[in-house]
Parts: C-alpha cells; sequence; structure tokens
C-alpha cells in the first residue's frame, strides 16, 4: 500500500473518529480500513491509536503522526489543485464586496478591463461601508482600506492609500488656514463617522505623534459626501487620496497643514483562509494588484501639490 495512501486513510479514521464512519468516507469496507491501520502501525512499529468498544483515541506516536500526515496530504492536495489550475481558465461567479467610494471611483473602472481579460468570471460586486463577515455571507474576497481586523483572513496589498487633510479656497478665504493641529479646534471640521473614535484625527509632528479632538457641522460615513460637502466650502475635511486627489490637482481643493503628516494606510484584498485558493480568486487579486500598483494612478502629480510651503 503507498504511503500517501496510508496516511489519508489513518486521517480519516482520526477525523471521522472511528473505522465505520471512515470507511464510510473512504468508500470501502470497515475491515479494509481496520486492515490497512494495522499494517501502517506494523511498519511502523508503533500503536497509534488506543481502541476501546465505546471510543478510539489517539497514542502520543499516533497525535505526532497525524500531524505530520495531515501536512502532507494538505500539500500534496495544494499540489494537484495547482497543476489543475494552470489548465483551467478562470470561470464562474466571483463575488466580492468593496467600500462605496473606492468601490464606485476605481473598482467600477477596473472591472471592464477585468472582463475583458477574463470573460467567464461573472462579477458579483456589492459595494457598501458596512463590516461584512466573508465566511458568513458567502464573499470570495472583500477590499479593505486601513487596518485589519480579522487575523482569520488572508491580505494581500493591493496599493497604498495616503490620508490627507483639504479644504475650499473659499473655506479658508473666509476662515483662515490652520498651520498647527491644535488650530483645528477653532474650524468646521468634516468627519467620517464609521470609525472608532472618529472625532479624533492623527497626525505626526516633528516631536511624534499628536492627536486632536475636532467637531463641526457634519459627519458622514461616506468619504464622497464629505468631499462634496468641502468642495462646497463647509469646512476641512480629512479625506483619503483615491477621493481627493483630481479636486487637489485642479485646485478646487487646497491641502492643509502639509508639514503633519497623517500617514499612510494600505488597499487590500482579504479571502477565507482556503488551503487552495480559486482560480477566479487569485486572477482578480492578481489583476488589481497589477493594474493599482505600488504606486497608483491617483497619486500622480500630488508630490507637487503638497509640498509643504518654505
Amino acid at each position: 500500500m503507498p504511503r500517501l495512501d496510508a496516511m489519508e486513510v489513518f486521517a480519516e479514521v482520526v477525523e471521522a473518529e472511528g473505522f465505520s464512519a471512515a470507511a464510510r468516507s473512504l468508500g470501502i469496507s470497515k475491515s479494509a480500513v481496520s486492515k490497512q491501520i494495522g499494517r501502517l502501525e506494523d511498519r511502523l512499529g508503533v500503536r497509534l491509536l488506543n481502541r476501546t468498544t465505546r471510543r478510539l483515541s489517539l497514542t502520543e506516536a499516533g497525535a505526532t503522526f497525524y500531524e505530520a500526515s495531515r501536512r502532507v496530504l494538505d500539500e500534496a492536495e495544494a499540489a494537484e489543485t495547482a497543476v489543475s489550475n494552470l489548465a483551467e481558465a478562470p470561470h464562474g461567479l466571483l463575488k466580492l464586496n468593496a467600500p462605496m467610494s473606492f468601490g464606485f471611483l476605481h473598482l467600477a473602472r477596473a472591472i471592464p478591463e477585468f472582463h475583458a481579460r477574463y470573460p467567464q468570471i461573472v462579477v458579483d460586486a456589492v459595494m457598501n461601508d458596512r463590516f461584512v463577515d466573508l465566511i458568513e455571507e458567502g464573499y470570495d474576497l472583500a477590499i479593505r482600506i486601513g487596518g485589519l481586523r480579522d487575523s482569520s483572513l488572508i491580505a494581500r496589498r493591493l496599493a497604498p492609500s495616503r490620508a490627507l487633510l483639504c479644504a475650499s479656497p473659499d473655506y479658508l478665504a473666509r476662515r483662515g488656514e490652520p498651520r498647527q493641529p491644535a488650530e483645528l479646534a477653532e474650524h468646521d471640521c468634516l468627519i467620517y463617522s464609521n470609525v472608532d473614535q472618529r472625532d479624533l484625527w492623527r497626525f505626526q509632528g516633528p516631536r511624534g505623534p499628536l492627536r486632536v479632538k475636532v467637531k463641526g457641522p457634519f459627519l458622514a460615513n461616506n468619504g464622497d459626501a464629505l468631499c462634496s460637502a468641502a468642495l462646497a466650502g463647509m469646512g476641512i475635511a480629512l479625506l483619503p487620496s483615491f477621493i481627493v486627489s483630481p479636486h487637489l490637482l485642479s485646485g478646487r481643493l487646497v491641502p492643509v497643514m502639509c508639514g503633519f503628516p497623517l500617514g499612510e494606510q494600505g488597499i487590500y484584498a482579504v479571502y477565507p483562509h482556503h488551503r487552495n485558493l480559486s482560480v477566479k480568486v487569485r486572477a482578480f487579486v492578481d489583476f488589481l494588484i497589477e493594474r493599482f500598483g505600488p504606486e497608483p494612478y491617483w497619486d500622480q502629480g500630488l508630490e507637487a501639490v503638497l509640498r509643504p510651503p518654505g
């Protein structure tokens, strides 16, 4: 009997918690399972299982062998899948979740190009700013921005996400331009409400991190809404460059306090931890990395606008 087959039978007995259940799962007789386990123990020279009429348990040697067998079987399955994927054209339904602003402004623009490359994949995109449970709600992957809360998910970085402080020229002409973070307390700030501690804005100063408590006339759980308010002269907004870069380049918005950076976060594709990543998910994630890259197109030309005065 090949060693890999013996490992598979042994692992099935452990995971099914019995010879009868393992036999049904493997499609062989209970006596065949028993004989294969017996031969395996004879070859190894140790007892792997403690058997009684009521229960089955692993010996110390059995526990060690099971862990090693599981790793070998997983690697073998991954190898088979990887080879079969080479011959399989990506196809099927790809269900994904994305934040509204990034989804509308950038992801939706990328979908036609992806479809042209992989016409057999149907993309079902749900765009909202709610934190979704990928496994519970049946998503293949999600686009997330900023800190990642769920360590059970696999994450691949697609691009950086720069946070910028900006306001309209009209607002700054009326209210003056703040030069220090503490001065924001005297200004109307436009606040993104879909985060913890939403009224605390964090900066990196010459002497270390700074936190400023802000207030203002408008809170929203969507960045596009805040951008519209900033364009209308309603106040100072803290928004990602993938939303405001066109307005900064055109001069409709002006960067504020460039000498106090807000830091850089990431845009990620996250998906459940499966041993084998499906071809359609891999194709989509690789495509987004290629399209957005380490230097995303929406940040091109911003350095000249964001250079601190003086």
